[in-house]
């Protein structure tokens, strides 16, 4: 990403919600309005130490006077959440990237519900007040572990579409836990699933769809970090052949090298934000052979087209692997 797509912010405000997100508020510095944004889409925050991530944007798509998001300080961290609690506080001035969008709605239907699980609810929030907006129907799902660690509760309880929100916190009990299978049949018909959260969560929420009735194209998910199952081989990888087309270069893929790491090997810089498949940033075009796929980003209709591959995680099955780059 060029410097000149970046966007100078400061953080207008600073708080700690739950026990453990810090909820921002990043405006431009002289007060100008911000790029408009979707709901569900991201920025990615350039931190401290060189660290790029992303993060959902969870305020209203109708105010751009500031964006807000909320990082959950996570002890699995690869840096992103540790540096975001450590280092911005009000004042800070960063950068971040333009509002972009892989995870939006589909705007033709006519019922939505929301699950968020955990920070999970961050895209909720922005989709819930695009849809009020839109006098579009819908029904907003937060699971949490606990009410004590919940971030957003008191804007939710503020918001006009707050009766259209079904709270669901582990410790009250099972009566209170979100019945997935439920929910989902009782909506009308058309419904649209949205879910964002822990994978386990999400891939149990997903499975209750499609026992539901629901086709692919009515579930919608974000991951904030990819699955582990399914995603890495057993053993050692084995080499291939890498052949950037445009640029006229090959080079052998190592065994335990990874195909962003072999193409800056080449002098091929690649768009990254999440490095874990997460995000589709550095998503490049496939020419000929057959990818690895180990992303959580890519649909399996898109996986089986074998025209594109995330640098940052997959690998390719064929001894040859050729881009568009």
């Amino acid at each position: 990403m060029s410097t000149q797509s970046l966007i100078d912010v400061v953080v207008r405000h600073r708080e700690l919600q739950g026990q453990a997100v810090a909820v921002l508020t990043l405006a431009d510095p002289a007060g100008a309005p911000l790029p408009p944004f979707s709901a569900g889409a991201h920025v990615d925050l350039h931190l401290p130490g060189g660290l790029v991530r992303p993060y959902s944007l969870c305020s209203n798509p109708g105010e751009r006077r500031a964006y807000r998001l909320g990082v959950l300080q996570d002890p699995a961290s690869r840096g992103g959440s540790v540096a975001v609690h450590r280092e911005l506080r009000e004042g800070t001035r960063l950068r971040i990237s333009a509002p972009r969008n892989h995870f939006p709605l589909a705007e033709a239907a006519p019922y939505s519900v929301l699950v968020g699980g955990g920070i999970g609810i961050t895209p909720m929030l922005a989709m819930a007040w695009t849809l009020h907006a839109a006098g579009t129907a819908f029904e907003l799902h937060y699971c949490a572990r606990s009410r004590t660690q919940a971030a957003f509760l008191d804007e939710i309880a503020a918001a006009p579409w707050a009766q259209r929100v079904h709270l669901h916190f582990d410790d009250d009990g099972a009566p209170q836990r979100l019945d997935a299978a439920a929910v989902l049949r009782a909506a009308p018909a058309g419904r649209h699933l949205y879910v964002c959260g822990p994978s386990g969560f999400m891939d149990w929420v997903m499975g209750e769809a499609a026992q539901a009735g629901l086709d692919s194209a009515q579930i919608h998910r974000e991951y904030f970090a990819a699955p582990t199952a399914g995603t890495a081989s057993t053993g050692e990888d084995p080499a291939f052949e890498l052949v950037a087309q445009r640029s006229g270069k090959t080079v052998r893929v190592a065994p335990q090298q990874s195909l962003l790491d072999a193409l800056k090997g080449l002098g091929i810089e690649v768009p990254v934000s999440c490095e874990q498949g997460v995000c589709g940033t550095c998503a490049c075009t496939v020419l000929e052979g057959e990818p690895e796929h180990r992303d959580a980003y890519l649909t399996d209709e898109e996986r089986a087209a074998n025209d594109q591959i995330l640098v940052c995680c997959s690998r390719a099955r064929s001894p040859r692997l050729v881009l568009d780059l």
